[in-house]
């Protein structure tokens, strides 16, 4: 094992509790289905839920290359493209979602 730390280490906290949030608006919005709730209402809460978790791929996002990428292009070479191709997939996969 490495001594290596992922760059959103020093906000694991945060990012904690914003899926725990996120875990709740699921209950939630099962909550709202379970009790056939106007679907309008529920789109809503789908649309809220969708936007925390981009917020949370988009801090984790800017993590990942403002920490593991960098230091990657630091060191050069094989581990430099590969970081960087990797980057760009989970952008590629982001962007489809």
């Amino acid at each position: 094992m490495t001594d290596h730390q992922h760059g959103y280490i020093h906000r694991k906290d945060d990012y904690l509790r914003r899926l725990r949030r996120i875990e709740g608006q699921a209950r939630g919005l099962q909550r709202m289905v379970e009790e056939e709730q106007y679907c309008i209402d529920i789109l809503t809460q789908v649309a809220a839920m969708t936007k925390a978790l981009q917020a949370v791929s988009i801090g984790l996002v800017e993590e990942h290359l403002s920490h593991c990428v960098v230091d990657a292009a630091r060191a050069g070479g094989e581990e430099a493209d590969a970081k960087i191709s990797e980057a760009v997939d989970a952008i590629s996969r982001l962007v489809r979602s």
